[in-house]
């Protein structure tokens, strides 16, 4: 309820919205990685936001942020953060404790090559952190509402008529379809490869008696507003 009060001045209070997200993110991480002292690569780190909550906790903080806008969104980029591409990580095999990205896998139009770049840049024993909005979730449109249930691109060409500018999360260029099911395939492929071993997958924004729904298949693409896929590096 706290994270749903804080959604809703997402537009009018953003500094507000992304805070209260930033410091929330980083509790659920530390229920699968200690922070204090590790290496953090925040894929689609924007602003800052993110940067300001893993240094609190004690992390070695690097950003990755493809989107110039968005890098300066607070007026200047966050420290220790790049300007670069999730499809491409500009880092070495194998050389972060802790790969997390949170709403970036949507925005993306190969969210396999992410994952996969996120788990070849994080060290044996360490842990990718995956989180994302599924395209059938209530918040699949993101700033289009819930007309994304009639067509991804209907949607945001409505958008452009009401408002006179495209949205920002438009479909086939910046916004994309990223199923649950999809990227559970995914993950599965990379377990039976000896890659990383699947953690968890849980709906990220519920309570703990109702992550059943995520194993079921259709439910899971509608009721989980927000997607959650754990791994251990192998």
């Amino acid at each position: 309820m706290h994270l749903f009060r804080a959604f809703l001045v997402e537009q009018s209070d953003p500094d507000r919205f992304y805070s209260v997200l930033a410091a929330d993110s980083t509790r659920e991480v530390a229920r699968f990685a200690p922070l204090a002292g590790a290496d953090v690569l925040d894929v689609g780190g924007g602003p800052g936001y993110f940067a300001n909550a893993f240094l609190a906790a004690g992390a070695r903080y690097l950003g990755i942020e493809p989107d110039a806008g968005e890098l300066t969104a607070r007026g200047h980029a966050a420290a220790n953060t790049l300007r670069a591409s999730g499809l491409a990580l500009p880092l070495a095999d194998a050389s972060i404790d802790l790969c997390y990205s949170s709403n970036v896998l949507e925005h993306v139009p190969d969210p396999e090559q992410m994952a996969h770049e996120m788990v070849r840049v994080t060290r044996p024993g360490g842990t990718v952190y995956l989180s994302w909005t599924p395209w059938l979730s209530p918040h699949g449109g993101h700033e289009t509402g819930m007309w994304h249930y009639l067509g991804g691109r209907r949607a945001a060409d409505r958008y452009a008529r009401r408002h006179g500018h495209r949205p920002k999360n438009d479909f086939g260029t910046s916004l994309f379809v990223c199923s649950v099911g999809r990227m559970m395939r995914w993950a599965r492929a990379v377990e039976a490869s000896g890659e990383a071993r699947i953690v968890a997958v849980e709906p990220r924004y519920h309570p703990a008696w109702a992550r059943w729904m995520v194993r079921v298949p259709g439910l899971r693409e509608v009721v989980a507003w927000n997607a959650v896929i754990v791994l251990e590096r192998l």
